[in-house]
């Protein structure tokens, strides 16, 4: 199991793992960064996430793991650990150790003693650059990245390996060794199958700290206890700047030449490439990646400055520290294998052909040297190392960030224009007009729109059915300011009470039956905008009362929610009932009905706007003639006649429907009386033969008169025979079943699947969609 883990769920591809990563360890893939096993080195750059995507594994189940084990479990405290512990003493940090369960607790400064002859012994007979080998993050990065470097690496393992087979060797193979540090790249160490024998865990400070605050254990109010082991002496100096050259007792001259040391890592990668380079031959390369040495490890104290925990490790050193080393480490011989060898494990990565990243530059929009804004916003220091990672498949072209700024900006441009497109079409569909017709009821309608529109009124629409009170209602959003947000329309009859009561204020997930998730409601949706409520005087009293409460306080509360939010709504509703009379009857509550009659607006039915006719029969012989994709030129008079002595009980939508169907029915682009019910033929007769000196008709047109009722009568009298069946009337009837359906279809007589007959000449508006 790799130290270091993703949760995706966190990440948020803001690429900070990958700028900060010094070998690019670091894939960017379906949707979020994870790290690259092989690449990485363990420096714990990307522990600095702040969405905190990247963490370290907690050891501490597997310290607990060993400590109830019954087998002897040592800690060993690594050099800086006066650096992080600081508010208490090493003797009660010990005496915190043990009381965890730690048999012996040990300062790992001895394992820099331990491989001191080693680093001599190597540099004196050295006929080439030297490597230190104690940091494992240089190690891995030699090994991974540098493999040329491989023969340069002290072939001696690190003072946390030495320590550990000290203490196996002197206990026992079933002591289990914890060692305790700042360092993350430590953990990958141990997983080497070389290695992985000496030391059991690798804890960070901050797990130990965590592992004694959850059992309760401050380790300043504890007893000093001795460390146990071997008193390390200068062997602490280890972790300083420069420290282990003190440590091993290499002699080294402010002036030399042939001793090089570099922490951090940028001067460590310096380092290492001017070795590669050749550019530099020192005898001996001292080299730490953490910037300030181990001191300022990945797992450090951050509220401690670097000269504050340097002289914390000066002031230990020079401290008097309780030891109580048994007699069975004294006479103890060090480990009889301190070396290790080291192997290439780089990976041979393709390498992309000029073609490749020109193609791969030109998919970010970069076709000159001057796109290449090497911004670093991707996490690579130049465009062109971003085309090399997305070549190898480690980075993707999206995270270029002005390409995607500019692709957002051109999308923003596409959609504003497709907008613009539908708005002008909806307009276009809708009407421009706020009601149709040049009558002086249609102009007060139209001034009371324009004076309330601009106001935030709640504005009650009364009138009958097909009246338009819809489009009233979208004319009053269009003049107002709010016209640029949403309008919401809600049909009150359509919907249940539950239904209609989640749909306007929302829910909460669980508060019924079906209710899988939240869902915000129609008013917060319509926030900032305007709600048309069609119908309201459908409404039941539970719902009134929700909308009274809105409207007073203009909050919403969804249905199982608790809490209440805020909303912004201006409220247009309609009804084709008295809310008077259901005040006075008592299903209408009154104070809602005060509250909604702020201004009221009584469209009149179109019987009483009869000289609209002609304007709105051209308006919906141009609208039928688009959806029909069918020539329309006009209406005859004799049609247009008929209209205006219809009682028109459909209103507007009545009369829509039935030009729509007419104009289905025309064959030359006019519609004629004939192509409209029966019941229009009979209306214009009616009107014609009751006008003095009218002029009369032809004798076929009489003939037509007066013997289309006795036919109609007769078709009907048949088919009731029939009970309904057309085939068995028209044998009753010794005519042609195809002329039996003519006769049907001109008298406006249909028969429905039930067998009850009805007519369009019957009943005023019969055969009208509505």
């Amino acid at each position: 199991m790799q130290p270091i883990v993703t949760y995706k769920e966190r990440c948020r591809t803001c690429y900070s793992c990958v700028r900060t990563c010094p070998v690019k360890a670091i894939k960017v893939d379906g949707g979020y960064a994870e790290i690259i096993d092989e690449r990485c080195i363990g420096c714990g750059n990307c522990l600095n996430c702040q969405q905190k995507a990247k963490v370290v594994v907690d050891r501490m189940v597997k310290a607990q793991e060993l400590l109830t084990s019954g087998d002897p479990v040592v800690a060993v405290l690594g050099c800086s650990f006066p650096a992080f512990f600081h508010t208490c003493t090493p003797g009660q940090l010990v005496s915190g150790l043990k009381s965890l369960g730690f048999r012996e607790v040990h300062e790992g400064a001895h394992g820099a003693r331990l491989i001191a002859p080693l680093y001599r012994e190597a540099i004196a007979v050295t006929d080439r650059p030297l490597i230190a080998s104690h940091c494992p993050a240089v190690v891995d990065l030699v090994e991974r990245h540098y493999p040329k470097l491989l023969p340069n690496l002290l072939p001696a393992v690190s003072p946390m390996v030495a320590m550990g087979r000290f203490i196996k060797e002197t206990l026992g193979t079933d002591t289990k060794v914890v060692y305790l540090s700042t360092c993350i790249a430590a953990k990958f160490e141990i997983q080497s199958p070389e290695l992985q024998s000496a030391v059991d865990v690798v804890m960070t400070y901050g797990e130990i700290d965590l592992f004694f605050r959850r059992r309760g254990i401050n380790p300043a109010t504890l007893a000093e206890s001795g460390f146990d082991g071997i008193e390390p002496a200068h062997g602490r100096m280890f972790t300083l700047h420069g420290g282990p050259f003190r440590a091993m007792e290499i002699p080294t001259d402010f002036l030399d030449t042939e001793t090089v040391t570099a922490e951090g890592e940028t001067h460590v990668l310096d380092t290492v490439r001017d070795l590669v380079a050749g550019r530099i031959t020192p005898r001996y390369v001292d080299l730490r990646f953490c910037d300030g040495g181990c001191i300022d490890g990945p797992a450090k104290n951050r509220d401690l400055t670097h000269l504050y925990k340097r002289n914390l490790i000066i002031k230990y050193n020079s401290s008097v520290i309780p030891y109580r080393t048994a007699p069975h480490y004294a006479s103890a011989p060090p480990p009889a294998n301190l070396r290790r060898s080291f192997s290439d494990k780089s990976k041979k990565l393709p390498s992309p052909k000029p073609e490749d990243i020109r193609r791969i530059l030109h998919s970010t929009a970069k076709f000159s040297q001057s796109d290449e804004l090497n911004c670093r916003a991707c996490g690579y220091a130049t465009c062109r190392e971003h085309a090399v990672a997305v070549f190898q498949r480690f980075a993707d072209t999206g995270m270029c960030l002005p390409y995607n700024l500019r692709k957002m900006e051109e999308d923003r441009g596409i959609l504003l224009q497709k907008y613009e497109l539908i708005s002008r079409e909806l307009s276009k569909q809708l009407g421009e007009e706020m009601i149709i017709g040049d009558d002086r009821k249609v102009a007060q309608v139209a001034e009371l729109i324009r004076q309330v529109a601009p106001t935030p009124t709640t504005v009650l629409i009364q009138g009958e059915t097909g009246t338009g009170k819809e489009l009233t209602a979208r004319a009053i959003h269009r003049l107002s300011s709010r016209a640029d947000k949403p309008l919401v329309t809600v049909n009150c009859t359509t919907l249940t009470d539950s239904l209609l009561e989640s749909e306007l204020f929302g829910h909460k997930k669980g508060a019924f039956t079906g209710a899988i998730a939240d869902r915000k409601g129609l008013f917060e949706a319509a926030n900032g905008g305007t709600i048309f409520l069609d119908e309201i005087g459908d409404i039941t009293p539970k719902l009134q009362a929700e909308l009274l409460r809105l409207l007073d306080v203009g909050e919403v509360r969804p249905v199982g929610g608790t809490t209440v939010k805020k909303v912004d709504v201006r409220l247009i509703a309609a009804t084709n009932k008295n809310l008077e009379q259901g005040v006075r009857e008592g299903w209408f509550r009154d104070d809602l009905f005060y509250r909604l009659n702020v201004f009221t607006i009584h469209l009149p039915p179109l019987r009483e706007r009869m000289d609209s006719i002609p304007v709105l029969v051209q308006h919906f012989l141009e609208k039928a003639s688009k959806k029909l994709n069918k020539r329309l030129t006009g209406m005859e008079e004799r049609a247009i006649t008929a209209m205006r002595h219809y009682p028109w009980p459909g209103n507007i939508r009545e009369m829509q429907n039935i030009i729509e169907r007419a104009a289905v029915l025309s064959h030359d682009g006019v519609v004629r009386l004939e192509n409209l019910p029966s019941v229009f033929r009979e209306t214009h007769d009616a009107h014609a033969g009751s006008q003095p000196g009218s002029r009369r008709a032809s004798f076929k047109a009489e003939k037509e008169t007066r013997l289309s009722p006795l036919e109609r009568n007769l078709i009907l009298r048949y088919l009731q025979e029939a009970g309904g069946n057309v085939s068995k009337a028209a044998r009753l009837a010794d005519l042609p079943r195809r002329s039996f359906y003519r006769l049907l279809e001109k008298h406006g007589i249909s028969v429905q699947r039930d067998r009850r007959l009805t007519s369009a000449a019957s009943e005023p508006g019969a055969g009208v969609i509505k």
